[in-house]
């Protein structure tokens, strides 16, 4: 998988796991991560859902005849985070032909749920 030049990239994610239904992927809380009052970026916690789900949907889909794109995404962020490392673990909820459903945890180092969300990744042919 190709991270430079690209959002992982530009937010430091990187990956720990990819098995199939589940994948496990850091990310930072510094100057690139953070909003303007010194906090984790909401956003930037649903790009790290985001990526954990449609990596997971690659894990499980025939890339020579299918893609994938995020359809919808959810997150309910319940703690703030200055500083460290968050990670994030996704897990398959719904294997279907055309659209994967995947649960999202993002911890801090101590196990604190930062963000829980939900993420529905469209399975399509390619062109």
């Amino acid at each position: 998988m190709e991270n430079q030049n690209s959002l992982l990239d530009a937010l430091g994610i990187e990956m720990v796991e990819i098995e199939k239904g589940k994948v496990i992927a850091t990310m930072p809380v510094n100057d690139q991560t953070r909003q303007p009052y010194g906090y984790l970026h909401g956003g930037a916690s649903v790009a790290l859902a985001e990526t954990v789900a449609s990596i997971g949907t690659t894990a499980l889909i025939d890339l020579e005849k299918q893609i994938c794109f995020g359809l919808e995404i959810n997150a309910n962020h319940v703690r703030s985070k200055k500083d460290g490392v968050v990670t994030a673990v996704a897990e398959v909820l719904h294997h279907g032909k055309s659209t994967m459903v995947w649960d999202i945890k993002i911890k801090d180092e101590q196990g604190e749920l930062i963000c829980i969300s939900r993420c529905t990744v469209a399975i399509v042919p390619k062109r």
